[in-house]
């Protein structure tokens, strides 16, 4: 059996992609917020993931799976809006075009995690990645793969988020003086 998960969350995870935004949309104020609200993004709960692989591994399954959720189209602004319910932050998106951002080398997964741009390659590919998160899962699904709900994926990440110390090395997220500098530049760009 091959699973191709994707974007894996859940607590406990060092990738600091999710617990950034959880811990930044925390810290509330104006967020620089990347590309469109409205792009699709997929991620899988590990814990969901796990119970599904044991299922099938339980029917002696076979074939090539692409487990990742929700069931239905998730999108990076619902995706912040949950942070934002869940954190009860008073944070504020600004959504900035990906051309600012690749303008201003802001690195993609990294430095603004979960953004995967739509409009250019990332460095060394000749085409944009466009439907890197918006993969078709129906075929999991129908073999049994089920998602709890975001907000708990959320709530369950933000709670071991809150326990870290400050002093973690982080592994992903954009320091926040070049964030404020970044806001800066697209207000006079924007005019």
């Amino acid at each position: 059996m091959s699973i191709r998960a994707g974007q894996i969350v859940g607590p406990y995870d060092y990738t600091d992609r999710l617990p950034y935004w959880l811990k930044r949309i925390a810290e509330g104020g104006e967020i620089l917020s990347p590309g469109r609200p409205g792009r699709p993004i997929q991620l899988i709960d590990v814990r969901d993931l796990a119970q599904w692989i044991i299922q099938m591994i339980e029917k002696s399954m076979t074939g090539t799976y692409n487990a990742v959720g929700p069931d239905y189209t998730l999108t990076m602004g619902q995706l912040l809006e949950g942070c934002k319910m869940v954190t009860g932050s008073n944070a504020a998106f600004t959504w900035v075009s990906e051309k600012f951002l690749n303008d201003n080398k802001v690195e993609p997964w990294g430095e603004m995690p979960l953004w995967i741009p739509e409009e250019f390659p990332l460095p060394g590919a000749k085409e944009p990645l466009n439907g890197f998160l918006a993969v078709d899962n129906n075929k999991a699904i129908n073999n049994g793969l089920t998602f709890r709900p975001l907000s708990e994926t959320l709530e369950d990440i933000w709670n071991w988020e809150k326990g870290r110390p400050e002093s973690a090395d982080r592994k992903a997220g954009i320091h926040r003086q070049h964030e404020s500098d970044l806001l800066r530049l697209w207000k006079q760009t924007v005019g």
